[in-house]
């Protein structure tokens, strides 16, 4: 089994959002266009996690109800699952799974879908806590741009006080990539 691993932006104060479910910051700071971290990262992930709220984005900012080709070209045949609690459409064409409850039970089954692949846990922050809080969260790998918020989703609203290891750092223009393994 590979690694379950959370892959994020974030300002330097910590949100991954602003306070009205926004990216634009993110959009906002100079990159390398020639950039292959992502590229890397998501060719060894099996399966990926997201809340309500990052799959209500991706359909309201990248319209992949009626570009479903967006969708497959981002990830392809990746099996996702969504944690939800309301009603939310499928993406057509797309493995798109529609859970809720406890974190662990689905993990087993991502973990099966993705065999020797990783598990990305795309976001959100409160999601990707409950991951921590049962001992399901290998890795963070946060994309640091130099932007405050003061407010909005937090990056993850846990504490894992002497629980990270700092493994990896690399620069992007502007923005810090920070790897760090997660110890129980």
């Amino acid at each position: 089994m590979g690694k379950t691993q959370y892959y994020t932006a974030t300002t330097i104060d910590g949100f991954i959002a602003d306070e009205n479910n926004s990216l634009e910051w993110l959009f906002q700071v100079e990159r390398n266009p020639e950039n292959t971290t992502i590229g890397a990262f998501f060719a060894d992930v099996g399966a990926m996690a997201m809340g309500a709220t990052t799959y209500q984005w991706l359909i309201d900012h990248e319209h992949v109800l009626d570009e479903p080709s967006k969708w497959h070209g981002y990830y392809g045949d990746t099996p996702a699952w969504v944690f939800t609690h309301r009603s939310l459409p499928a993406v057509p064409g797309a493995d798109v799974r529609f859970v809720q409850g406890d974190v662990a039970p689905v993990h087993a089954a991502m973990a099966e879908a993705a065999g020797d692949g990783n598990i990305w846990l795309v976001g959100g922050g409160e999601l990707v806590g409950q991951f921590a809080d049962v001992g399901l969260l290998d890795q963070l790998i946060l994309t640091v741009a130099p932007v405050t918020l003061g407010a909005g989703a937090p990056l993850l609203p846990r504490r894992l006080d002497g629980r990270l290891r700092l493994v990896g750092v690399e620069q992007d223009k502007q923005f810090a990539i920070l790897t760090y393994n997660v110890g129980s």
